[in-house]
């Protein structure tokens, strides 16, 4: 079976197993094609397969009559800035996020730098599916143009956010773990702009991850280590493409991705009013963080593009995803890990205290989220048997089930970037996060006819 998958926010596959040059320079030619020929900026995360998927990408764009502006290695967020700042039509990240080394992938960017929403997603892939690429003679082919400088426009917009000279006083120590990914052509010159000094682990974006990429504790390990050892007073985790952030504390204790936008809305909330947007897997330390400030909040679906929707249509002056992604307006309607790590530099600045101090502040959940491989089609099984074990609880569907009780929730939904299904669960103490989870994860592969599962 074919990996591909195929959606409104873009596209994702194992290389040699459903993503193939042939199919990319298509999608790109379907994405050409919607923009009319225009400027598209095209960046990748420097993952190995990247130069072969890039080839093909420049070649469906050049072919449809597209200037392309070369942004090489570059974060996702940076390609959102790009694309406002050359008055881009759009643009393209080849870019499989957090999942491993083998997978690759294309998300595309909308003319205001923001990710597609489900109308212009929809778009892409009528002309897609319905053959519908027009393809240019050779009068009018294409053009390439290297950007100088690609980080630079992102680097001086989340300068512009926060206190630069009161950060500067702190003189932070700071470990980051770009793991190879792109965010080392931007974190850690961002970092050393804020006046930080700073120890860079995987410094060298190319794609040759020291561990499984997606910045969850299991995997950080020598992330909290160093913290220690260098006597850091944070240590900051990005994932490949640089979206996300994990975050360890200054006594090497993970603190995890959930507390990233948590400490990021803590911060901004405070002084800057209005309504906070964060999906439906969210820990309710935001909610309980936006009610502390006064501001309104609202849950989304899970996804990228259903937060920034209702970030718009509520006018939100923040929001993000609890896996570690915090989404800043000003800046672009895409998750970027900078702008979480000059909040929360901002914010200990501010406040004259220390990181574990400041997490100790918050309010205190347990979040526990398990996976397992399973075809998206059985949620609606999974959902079945889950309403049925677990009567009591407030029902909330429409993104696979969500069931409420007072002090505790749990999730199960079908992943929109890999063939899983996942179970999320939170509540106040620790054991019975992790006992509704597993409880959660029997019923439901039970459901499905997994027997035993493959977390």
């Amino acid at each position: 079976m074919s990996t591909r998958i195929l959606s409104i926010s873009g596209l994702r596959g194992i290389v040699g197993d459903g993503l193939d040059p042939l199919y990319v320079t298509e999608f790109a030619a379907a994405l050409g094609t919607m923009f009319s020929g225009g400027k598209v900026v095209v960046s990748r995360d420097g993952r190995s397969t990247g130069s072969v998927i890039y080839h093909a990408v420049v070649s469906g764009l050049l072919a449809t009559g597209c200037e392309v502006l070369d942004a090489g290695i570059s974060t996702t967020p940076t390609c959102g800035v790009l694309i406002k700042h050359h008055g881009a039509a759009g643009g393209l990240m080849i870019t499989a996020s957090h999942n491993p080394i083998e997978w690759n992938g294309l998300k595309p960017f909308a003319p205001d730098g923001s990710v597609f929403n489900r109308e212009l997603g929809q778009q892409l892939l009528r002309i897609l599916e319905e053959d519908g690429i027009i393809w240019k003679d050779w009068t009018e082919i294409g053009s390439v143009t290297t950007v100088d400088d690609p980080a630079g426009p992102h680097i001086k917009n989340v300068l512009d956010l926060v206190d630069v000279e009161e950060i500067r006083k702190r003189r932070f120590k700071v470990v980051i773990d770009c793991n190879h990914g792109s965010g080392a052509t931007c974190g850690p010159r961002l970092l050393k702009e804020l006046g930080c000094d700073v120890v860079v682990l995987g410094g060298t974006p190319d794609g040759k991850f020291e561990h499984i990429p997606e910045p969850v504790e299991q995997n950080l390990s020598d992330l909290c280590a160093a913290v220690v050892s260098h006597k850091a007073d944070a240590g900051f985790a990005q994932d490949p493409d640089a979206d996300r952030l994990a975050i360890v504390d200054n006594t090497g204790h993970y603190i995890g991705e959930e507390l990233t936008l948590a400490l990021a809305a803590d911060h901004v909330l405070e002084t800057r009013k209005g309504p906070f947007v964060v999906n439906g897997s969210t820990s309710r330390i935001t909610a309980d963080i936006a009610e502390k400030h006064g501001c309104q909040f609202h849950r989304s679906f899970v996804g990228e593009a259903h937060v920034c929707a209702k970030m718009r249509a509520v006018q939100a002056v923040l929001g993000g995803e609890g896996n570690g992604g915090v989404i800043e307006p000003s800046i672009g309607y895409v998750r970027d890990s900078l702008v979480s790590m000059a909040y929360v530099l901002d914010g200990l600045a501010k406040r004259g205290t220390t990181l574990d101090t400041w997490a100790d502040e918050l309010p205190f959940y347990t979040i526990v989220k398990d996976k397992f491989v399973c075809p998206k089609e059985s949620v609606t099984d999974a959902c079945k048997a889950l309403r049925k074990q677990f009567k009591d609880a407030t029902v909330s569907e429409g993104d696979g089930l969500r069931l409420d009780w007072p002090d505790r929730w749990v999730q199960v939904r079908a992943s929109n970037t890999e063939p899983i299904l996942r179970v999320i669960a939170e509540a106040p103490a620790t054991e019975d996060a992790k006992a509704l989870c597993r409880l959660a994860m029997n019923v439901v592969k039970q459901a499905v006819g997994v027997a035993g599962g493959q977390s």
